[in-house]
């Protein structure tokens, strides 16, 4: 059996891309919502064999070539004690972060404990997972963890969070970067081939505040694992990305969603995996439409040599929806292999 997704982290040329999307694991699955009728979302994230068995769901179904971590980003503020709890409206902290009562905040190295779960979870899928397959772990980054501590969602304009940079932004990361570098070891430790920072907030910043707080604390998290993480940040654009400062940083590959011209993107790309990028909102077309949609989409990569297109992972423009058909999902992951192979 092929392993699309190992020989791409590592660097090989491979004529079919390795596919993964994120959110394959959710709401859309049936799988997924077989077990949402017996379990809360926090026992399917908390309880790692049940996490494994969400995990793999997809990889049984729909045959990815990749299974990635079943958990949430939001679980470091719990550990911190910053209290969660998942509603029909969403995550719901104990209380929203400001100047006044960070020191409420448990010291990192206390908090640390609390994400063993997660290395557990792993471990528990990476024995489930066909070794041929890949394994992905992830954790937020440190300004979308900031954002939610603070506001308690990344939606809207965010004035909270950016109004609370100068007093607060330093003391967080002073303690959320270092724990996340041991959150993210956590993971490498139970079996994850990469770890990716998913920065969904990250686009919310002007170009000149990203590289100004959000880049030196990637950077440290990046160094601590040359060439093991992988970046995607929602939102921002090819200004955000021109620092020198970015371009130092030691990625893994980077995801990119449909805004950007992903044939471009690999054209140029001299190292490292590139991720993405259809559409998620057009896997809900009508199955006859979704594949002219797919075809064309997949027309563009036809024109590149197998060489032009290395390093590239399919997938998505974000993740997949809620309500998405599943069998437009199984028709995309067969109608890649079929097309570039």
């Amino acid at each position: 059996m092929s392993q699309l997704f190992l020989d791409t982290l590592a660097g090989k040329t491979v004529k079919t891309p390795p596919v993964w999307m994120m959110r394959q694991a959710g709401r859309y699955h049936q799988h997924y919502q077989a077990l949402k009728a017996k379990h809360t979302f926090m026992e399917l994230c908390m309880v790692p064999e049940l996490a494994a068995e969400v995990a793999m769901g997809p990889i049984q179904d729909f045959d990815f070539d990749a299974a990635i971590l079943f958990s949430d980003l939001l679980f470091p503020l719990k550990a911190f004690g910053q209290g969660l709890d998942y509603t029909d409206q969403g995550p719901q902290l104990g209380f929203h972060l400001t100047t006044e009562n960070i020191s409420k905040l448990k010291p990192w190295k206390e908090a640390l404990p609390e994400m063993e779960f997660q290395k557990k979870a792993m471990s528990l899928t990476r024995e489930r997972l066909d070794k041929n397959k890949g394994l992905i772990g992830f954790v937020g980054g440190p300004w979308t963890l900031f954002v939610y501590a603070v506001e308690g969602t990344h939606a809207g304009s965010l004035i909270k969070a950016k109004t609370a940079i100068p007093n607060l932004w330093s003391k967080f990361t002073e303690m959320m970067t270092p724990f996340l570098i041991e959150n993210i070891r956590l993971q490498f430790e139970g079996g994850a081939d990469v770890v990716m920072l998913f920065d969904t907030a990250a686009g919310e910043l002007s170009p000149r505040l990203y590289n100004e707080i959000i880049v030196p604390e990637l950077g440290k998290l990046a160094q601590a694992f040359p060439q093991r993480l992988g970046y995607y940040s929602k939102g921002t654009t090819a200004d955000h990305f021109t620092s020198e400062a970015f371009r130092k940083i030691p990625f893994a590959g980077r995801g990119f969603d449909h805004r950007w011209n992903l044939p471009q993107i690999l054209k140029n790309n001299r190292s490292g995996f590139v991720q993405g990028n259809f559409d998620q909102s057009l896997l809900h077309l009508e199955t006859s439409e979704f594949k002219k949609e797919l075809d064309s989409y997949l027309r563009t990569y036809q024109e590149l040599t197998v060489e032009e297109r290395k390093g590239w992972v399919c997938g998505l423009g974000h993740g997949v929806l809620p309500k998405t058909p599943e069998a437009n999902v199984r028709l995309f992951v067969d109608t890649v292999r079929k097309t570039l192979s």
